[in-house]
């Protein structure tokens, strides 16, 4: 079944900083598809809705209850296991989510990053969804870096990208989750975009107009994904980093999840990447320094600076897979003792190949197939574009 995600078209302010009213809703099975509760539909239990400040779980019969909040605009759900459909909804006194159940227990999904869509990555994009269909993966994860730019640009040629974007993922078969890059941060680059701090969608507020909550959870054959946004910013200077009220969201988010549910994570700059051995820490003309100061102590811009404080959250619970993107170059890596492997893939965008410190990097996703909660397989599928 196709899942469209939602195309949230212009807001008013009111909307992109919240509202004040309660919010009730239910989570249900959407037996005969027409997006109603009807007589004999059951609600869903212990399903996690979250505004991305509060979070709660529904009861017995699937209903959920929000306290007023002006944090965040929208409402979502942590999808459960077994079901599939949309997962967030503008913030409204009354929402519902009817899902449909699915089955999970065999799967197939792709990981892929940085398609910086834009007019001339249009091809690309075909090809990448006629590999997904080709494949037969069943939803997919964009790390972020979905857009060409919008750090420097006005807001009309991001707007564009952004709304190109949201076209180009409704055209695939199965359901797209994105993540934030550093590139979905409209504006930041002052000195470039002339855009004003003060801007209604300055920073992650584009990103939420065009694509929902910037931080949210689902599950799927057993397994917790947590799209992480792994993107701060200082001044004019993006940086790898998980702020404070993120952090509580993920302690909320998991306190209900049984010990023994694997957790994947995706979010664009790596927590740890072996591609940080070739760089060196000399500022960039363009792109400004490499170093900035975190909390008292001096970080690299590309990698996530915090990732212990992630790491305190998850404590001992299984954590097999951690997913990136931001360097462009498919590579994994590992401790001994660990059971998380960190795998970065590699871009959709151009160009098809190029050479690296040595390496030959081509642009391309990952396949990874899953069975009864487990990670059986995974294989690096190249672009190979004509």
């Amino acid at each position: 079944m196709k899942i469209l995600f939602l195309f949230i078209g212009l807001l008013c302010s009111a909307h992109l900083f919240g509202q004040t009213a309660e919010i009730r809703g239910m989570v249900f099975e959407d037996d005969n598809r027409n997006g109603e509760k009807d007589l004999g539909e059951k609600g869903i239990s212990m399903v996690t809705v979250s505004d991305q400040w509060q979070t709660v779980q529904t009861d017995e019969e699937g209903a959920f209850v929000l306290s007023p909040s002006d944090n965040f605009p929208y409402v979502f759900i942590s999808l459960p296991t077994g079901y599939t459909g949309t997962y967030y909804h503008l913030k409204a006194p009354e929402l519902n989510f009817p899902l449909q159940r699915q089955n999970q227990q065999h799967f197939k999904f792709i990981h892929a990053s940085d398609t910086h869509v834009d007019s001339l990555n249009l091809p690309r994009m075909q090809r990448f969804r006629q590999l997904a269909d080709s494949v037969e993966a069943n939803f997919i994860v964009v790390s972020g870096d979905l857009i060409r730019d919008a750090l420097r640009v006005n807001e009309q040629v991001a707007g564009n990208y952004y709304q190109l974007y949201v076209e180009e993922i409704a055209k695939f078969k199965m359901p797209v989750y994105s993540g934030v890059g550093n590139h979905e941060l409209f504006g930041i680059e002052r000195d470039k975009s002339n855009v004003s701090k003060d801007h209604p969608l300055y920073g992650k507020k584009m990103f939420r107009k065009y694509l929902g909550p910037n931080y949210y959870s689902f599950n799927y054959g057993g397994i917790h994904f947590v799209s992480i946004d792994g993107v701060d910013y200082q001044d004019q200077y993006y940086f790898g980093g998980v702020d404070s009220l993120q952090l509580r969201w993920l302690e909320k988010d998991l306190e209900h999840l049984p010990l023994d549910t694997p957790i994947i994570t995706f979010n664009h700059i790596p927590f740890v990447s072996p591609g940080f051995s070739f760089q060196d820490f000399e500022n960039h003309e363009f792109y400004g320094p490499q170093l900035l100061v975190q909390k008292g102590r001096l970080a690299h811009r590309h990698i996530v600076h915090n990732f212990s404080k992630v790491q305190t959250i998850i404590g001992n619970r299984s954590y097999p897979l951690a997913l990136a993107g931001h360097y462009h170059a498919a590579q994994e890596s590992d401790f001994l003792g660990s059971s998380t492997r960190f795998a970065q893939t590699s871009a959709i965008t151009r160009p098809d190949t190029f050479e690296y410190n040595g390496f030959r990097v081509r642009s391309g996703f990952t396949l990874y197939e899953v069975k009864d909660g487990k990670i059986i397989s995974s294989q690096f599928i190249p672009l190979n574009f004509p």
